[in-house]
């Protein structure tokens, strides 16, 4: 819940300010706050897997219906195959806890099929399918993701619509856009990178073109409702005008 001293939190939802539709976040810095903390790199993603259950709730609150989180880019894979499978591990298990409330909707995308072990992509699926018919803000988890790669296989799902004859006339933005992993999703209002890094490194590339950015140097696991806040109000003071 947000704080009932923000000037927010005691406005009725639509009346809340601007706020975005569409809010992303990428999930960072997790690996530094487990050495921070002496921790296990898979108990820092089960404390950010405890965020994302937060960040839920407040976009809740304030009527944002789509949020998109990257959990795992498909770099990520090229550390250590035993580490990988703890990250995913701990995904998949978070996940499962924020599916098993009923209230929100999940959605995975990436390249689940480059993932290390066998069931791992069949895991995060029926998560997916636990979740397809729950009401609430729409969450898409990126899992072994790559922004190039999704506007690749988007060009080649189209090419191939068209060869196949079940596309026709003029190729234009909203047509590939259909191909994306967002397909019927608003593209990103606002991205939130934790951890001091500012850069997309390859985040939606296509969808966040219009974006407003806000970075903040606080690790995922300790980003709370007042750093929200924050990246929201910095959001609403701007204007944006869309080349206007």
């Amino acid at each position: 819940m947000l704080p009932e001293t923000h000037p927010w939190s005691s406005r009725p939802h639509g009346h809340v300010g601007k706020v975005p539709r569409h809010l992303a976040v990428i999930l960072d810095g997790n690996r530094r706050w487990a050495e921070q903390h002496g921790l296990s790199l898979a108990d820092a993603y089960r404390a950010g897997a405890d965020r994302v259950r937060e960040l839920l709730c407040w976009c809740d609150d304030l009527g944002i219906p789509f949020v998109t989180v990257w959990a795992l880019s498909r770099d990520n894979l090229c550390r250590e195959p035993k580490v990988v499978d703890q990250i995913v591990e701990a995904i998949t298990e978070g996940l499962r806890r924020v599916a098993a409330e009923g209230r929100w909707p999940i959605k995975v995308v990436g390249s689940l099929e480059c993932l290390p072990q066998q069931g791992q992509a069949a895991a995060l699926r029926a998560v997916e399918r636990d979740s397809a018919t729950t009401p609430g803000t729409r969450l898409t988890v990126a899992v072994a993701y790559d922004g190039r790669q999704e506007i690749i296989a988007a060009v080649r799902e189209l090419v191939g619509a068209y060869a196949a004859g079940s596309a026709v006339g003029e190729l234009t933005e909203q047509r590939l856009a259909g191909f994306l992993s967002t397909a019927g999703q608003p593209d990103v209002d606002l991205l939130i990178r934790t951890s001091g890094e500012s850069r997309l490194s390859g985040f939606m590339p296509w969808q966040t073109a219009y974006a407003e950015f806000h970075f903040t140097p606080t690790y995922w696991p300790d980003f709370d409702c007042r750093h929200f806040i924050k990246a929201l109000e910095a959001y609403a003071d701007r204007d944006r005008r869309f080349g206007v």
